[in-house]
């Protein structure tokens, strides 16, 4: 008798486990976490002297590109291209944009020489259509009167990822879209690739936490 119902209840926890589903939560609730977190972050790394610019590179690769998506901002920048990029093609384009992206933001946090407060708020009038979301963000640092304002693009795929970051009005994604697009209609889809294999054999030594976290390796570099 206790076999039958000790069986019939793992039963009726696994039926109900199964139809149990977490939702993520809203865009702008994602947003404010991912840049609180990496903020405060940087915050400790300098109250502890880590100061360097790889230090922050350290930083971003562990704090943030986790919630970048990578290869959403890659198929924006190349619209109609990217379905015509072979695989390996593809990984140097995205560990391109990746590489990028951390050595921009790494450039823009080393700024902050002071950051013994940090308070981030979200606009509550959220642009979203399907699995996308625009979160418009307003960053107070030490007490200003005048926020950061930033602009995050976001898609959801099982959380909310940030795949584009509009700055000063200027979208990160867009001007990759307008460089790529500038260097294939000059040099084509090889030119490009070429452009990026040059940068990327300069950052893709066992030292570079990109590329590790990207799972990039030097060899891909080679193939053809």
């Amino acid at each position: 008798m206790f076999k039958r119902i000790a069986t019939a209840l793992i039963f009726l926890i696994a039926s109900f486990s199964s139809t149990v589903t977490f939702s993520a939560p809203p865009p702008e609730v994602a947003a404010v976490h991912i840049m609180t977190d990496a903020l405060l972050a940087l915050k400790e790394s300098k109250a502890q002297g880590k100061n360097s610019i790889e230090d922050i590179e350290d930083l971003i690769v562990k704090e943030l590109l986790p919630n970048l998506d990578i290869n959403e901002s890659t198929k924006q920048a190349l619209k109609k291209h990217w379905n015509e990029l072979k695989p390996r093609q593809q990984a140097i384009l995205k560990t391109y944009i990746a590489v990028s992206l951390v050595d921009n933001y790494s450039a823009i946090l080393a700024s902050y020489d002071n950051l013994d407060s940090i308070q981030i708020s979200a606009d509550p009038l959220v642009k979203r259509k399907d699995n996308k979301a625009i979160v418009k963000l307003n960053i107070y640092i030490n007490g200003s009167s005048k926020p950061v304002e930033v602009s995050l693009k976001m898609i959801l795929s099982n959380d909310w990822y940030i795949y584009d970051v509009v700055f000063s009005g200027v979208s990160l994604v867009k001007n990759y879209q307008a460089s790529f697009g500038s260097q294939i209609k000059q040099k084509g889809i090889e030119g490009l690739i070429a452009k990026a294999s040059k940068k990327l054999r300069k950052h893709s030594a066992e030292s570079c936490p990109v590329c590790i976290a990207m799972n990039f390796k030097k060899s891909i570099l080679a193939e053809k």
